[in-house]
């Protein structure tokens, strides 16, 4: 079982993630999911976070209690949840705007996702190439349910640029973990 936490701030994507990890799992994986989600006042600009238990049975309990890997797309969305990561947890993150403060976490993983998503043209697909990056790193869902997942999640017409944004962050993953 995996009990992920995405956490960011609104407009990021950050439940949009979560959903997309669900349902990349969930029905495509075969695998069981359950999504949480969190946000502040403010709908966008606001903290946010979502909740995701991934387990090969059923989920008897839907709520995220210490995570195993945390996803930070930004500074807050990483001081608040820092702290509930378990001490072998996975940490990946936006280099660009995370800075992590802690040496507690030993398995830590940084990409300029949207560094990559404002080379694709358009910073909003930060979210997903963050994606293609968890999935290289986790193995938490396999690449092809995420490729099935995506389409499902995001309009039409952003389905290429989207599919893109995740093999910019799978690749920069997949070549991050290889053995030196």
């Amino acid at each position: 079982m995996f009990e992920i936490r995405f956490a960011g701030y609104g407009g990021q994507g950050i439940i949009r993630s979560g959903i997309i990890v669900g349902k990349a799992a969930s029905i495509y994986d075969n695998k069981f999911a359950t999504m949480n989600q969190s946000f502040g006042p403010e709908a966008r600009g606001g903290a946010c976070s979502s909740q995701l238990v991934v387990a090969e049975t059923k989920v008897l309990y839907p709520y995220v209690t210490k995570s195993d890997i945390l996803v930070a797309m930004s500074q807050a969305g990483y001081d608040k949840f820092e702290s509930e990561l378990k001490e072998n947890g996975i940490l990946l993150y936006d280099e660009d705007l995370v800075k992590p403060k802690s040496d507690r976490v030993n398995t830590t993983f940084a990409i300029p996702a949207t560094r990559f998503a404002e080379e694709l043209g358009i910073k909003i697909v930060a979210n997903v190439v963050m994606l293609g990056f968890f999935t290289a790193i986790t193995d938490v869902v396999s690449p092809e349910a995420m490729k099935k997942a995506i389409p499902d999640s995001v309009p039409e017409k952003a389905i290429p640029l989207n599919l893109k944004a995740f093999e910019k962050g799978y690749t920069y993953g997949k070549n991050l973990k290889k053995p030196a």
